[in-house]
């Protein structure tokens, strides 16, 4: 078993878009109608286009507030992407106007980064020590 899928809740799918790709730096690699405004729009990483998807999922389900505005209120992240370095990638999202909640921390050897997606999320980034 593997992860083939995960996903985000957005606001605005196609600012989620451009976030994730101009800034992020994913690509796409589904972007199919679904109903009069919703998309099945997914993005993957261009080191891994075969790999796990992300889909940029519509946050319309009554739930999906609650949810979100908990996790931001209380710092939580909704989910983690590795990074190579996270301070070079702390400083080159911040060039970018990233707005972050939380620079870069060492933990033993795990360092993390939480950023705001501007679709409602915080996301973490990470990079772990061999």
């Amino acid at each position: 078993m593997k992860i083939h899928m995960t996903s985000v809740f957005v606001d605005d799918q196609a600012k989620a878009l451009r976030f994730y790709t101009e800034i992020l730096g994913f690509v796409k690699k589904h972007d199919v109608p679904v109903g009069e405004k919703d998309r099945w729009l997914t993005v993957v990483s261009p080191d891994e286009p075969g790999g796990t998807q992300l889909l940029l999922e519509p946050a319309g389900h009554p739930a999906v507030k609650t949810y979100r505005d908990t996790l931001v209120g209380d710092g939580i992240p909704l989910a983690q992407f590795a990074v190579e370095d996270v301070t070079a990638e702390y400083e080159r999202l911040l060039q970018l106007g990233v707005r972050f909640t939380q620079e870069p921390l060492e933990m033993g050897p795990v360092t993390t980064a939480v950023f705001d997606d501007t679709c409602g999320n915080l996301i973490q980034i990470a990079t772990q020590e061999q």
